[in-house]
């Protein structure tokens, strides 16, 4: 654990599929990754805005505002059982630290859906050594949206899929 920031975050959701909704391959791990930040914009009526940077995406407030959160440029992942789509966390206002990373995965056996969160460090979470409810902001509004996008993400990668 680094002292100087506060633990770590991570999350995880997954959604049980009868099938894939994405082909097993690059192309389907990249759309993995676009389908959400889509849905983040969608679901925050613009408020988040999607920006390339550095091959690699930032969301912002509004359109020029500043930046919530950076993520480096998509890394695919292609197998038999499984296709993913991370994102590596770069810093922003929402981050206390550069760190983490964002998946974006379909897997087989059963067919399931996942996004996950590893090892972020969230401005708004708990301080150690602090009473927990100094984590209070993060839990509920920022990992509430997190969630929240996620619900729809599943919806719209079944529905694009046509299930």
């Amino acid at each position: 654990m680094r002292p100087d920031v506060e633990v770590a975050v991570d999350s995880e959701q997954t959604f049980l599929l009868p099938d894939c909704v994405v082909p097993m391959n690059a192309l389907g791990a990249h759309r993995l990754g676009r389908a959400y930040w889509e849905e983040v914009q969608q679901a925050t009526r613009g408020l988040i805005s999607i920006r390339p940077m550095d091959g690699g995406i930032e969301l912002g407030l509004f359109r020029k505002g500043p930046v919530l959160l950076g993520f480096g440029p998509p890394e695919l992942e292609v197998c038999r059982t499984s296709i993913s789509c991370s994102y590596p966390i770069l810093g922003g206002l929402l981050a206390r630290a550069e760190g983490g990373v964002l998946v974006f995965a379909q897997e087989t056996g059963p067919w399931c859906i996942r996004t996950s969160i590893c090892g972020f460090f969230p401005r708004l979470g708990i301080l150690p050594g602090r009473p927990r409810w100094t984590g209070f902001l993060y839990a509920q509004v920022q990992a509430r949206l997190h969630r929240a996008v996620g619900r729809r993400y599943f919806a719209r990668l079944v529905k694009e899929a046509g299930r």
